[in-house]
């Protein structure tokens, strides 16, 4: 790896870019604690302790990264992006950052939406002339767009998850006759054995359970002629890099010869996922990549059945920016990466899903799961 494709001169980027958009927006500074935000500028994911881990990134001086001091190693080399501060437990983190913050205590401030509220109350008693956003106003479009560092990671984490489906589809992961949770740990399993660091999610919804598009992988034992309702993915973290980047990828597969309407339904149902995909281009509108999947299973009259939104975005994190739902008014553009996963549910009967995790190429979209995209009928 060069280092203009480098973790850190990406983070160099991402740094000069969060500025600029502080700037437009007139944003003083920045406080980033627990979330997504901290690990794309630092490489560093700060454990959710009660301990307090808070980057101070002023707009135009030093960023600071205040940090238990039994964390610091785990923080990877700043190089020149910010400095360390690490922080005893007999010392107040709150009053460094107060005085970091003394040249802006009127100012305007972006905290972390996923910050403790112990941390914000202490922030705001500590500065009550300060005005507090939200740090998403300015991190949540520029990290929707992925740099190609980025697209490489989202890459790896998809053909990771793809080869788990391709097993899930030749058979080789057992379902008839096992409950719903042997499937799922094994699924996990996998997961790992493929390169993932850390399983998000394995959801295994069979018979009436695949109705429920998040369902808790149970104590159901499968059967035949079940549709089983796959979804898993989680985080892989590329040699070289700090940060791990999500899989999300869902088949359904069925354990015996279907009837005739669940056939039909799975063919409006992977008509309604390529129409999506096919959507997926610069300039479009987020919400007509909705529109486009959910017009094609309306029209085949199953409108009713397709409960949630077609997609969500995904990076650092398994749901980002951008969302694929109606309202949603933002123009795709190079670098979107997200999920396309429309869905056919009747309630205590059965389920079906599809989804690929898809990128916005300047040629048209590019789906980053690429296994086979049929219903697999095994035994």
């Amino acid at each position: 790896m060069d280092e203009a494709t480098s973790p850190v001169a990406a983070r160099r980027l991402r740094l000069e870019l969060v500025r600029s958009r502080m700037r437009e927006l007139q944003v003083d500074a920045l406080l980033l604690s627990h979330g997504a935000d901290l690990p794309w500028l630092t490489g560093y994911r700060a454990m959710p302790l009660e301990r307090l881990t808070l980057l101070v990134l002023p707009v135009d001086d030093e960023p600071v990264l205040v940090v238990p001091a039994l964390e610091a190693p785990r923080v990877p080399d700043p190089g020149c992006a910010f400095r360390l501060r690490p922080w005893l437990d007999t010392e107040d983190p709150l009053d460094m950052a107060e005085e970091l913050l003394r040249h802006v205590r009127r100012g305007r401030l972006g905290i972390s939406d996923r910050a403790w509220a112990t941390t914000v109350l202490g922030l705001q008693e500590r500065l009550p002339e300060a005005a507090f956003v939200t740090a998403s106003t300015v991190t949540s479009p520029l990290r929707a767009v992925k740099d190609a560092h980025e697209i490489r990671a989202l890459r790896a984490a998809a053909q990771a998850a793809d080869r788990v489906a391709a097993a899930l589809q030749a058979g080789a992961i057992e379902l008839v006759g096992r409950t719903e949770k042997a499937v799922s740990d094994e699924i996990a399993e996998r997961l790992v054995a493929e390169g993932h660091h850390k399983v998000n999610f394995a959801i295994v919804g069979s018979g009436p359970n695949g109705a429920s598009p998040h369902h808790d992988a149970g104590d159901r034992v499968i059967g035949a002629g079940d549709l089983v309702v796959c979804d898993f993915g989680g985080e892989l973290v590329l040699p070289g890099d700090d940060s791990g980047y999500c899989s999300d990828i869902t088949r359904t597969v069925a354990t015996g010869p279907l009837s005739g309407e669940a056939a039909d339904a799975y063919a409006v149902l992977a008509a309604a996922q390529q129409a999506g995909v096919a959507a997926a281009r610069v300039g479009v509108a987020a919400e007509d990549v909705d529109r486009a999947a959910r017009k094609v299973i309306e029209d085949a009259g199953l409108g009713e059945r397709f409960i949630h939104r077609t997609g969500h975005g995904i990076g650092l994190e398994e749901h980002e920016d951008p969302y694929l739902v109606a309202g949603n008014t933002e123009p795709l553009v190079v670098g979107h990466a997200f999920s396309v996963e429309p869905g056919i549910y009747f309630p205590g009967r059965y389920g079906m899903r599809l989804e690929d995790i898809v990128v916005v190429g300047p040629d048209g979209p590019e789906p980053l799961n690429t296994v086979d995209h049929q219903l697999v009928v095994l035994g």
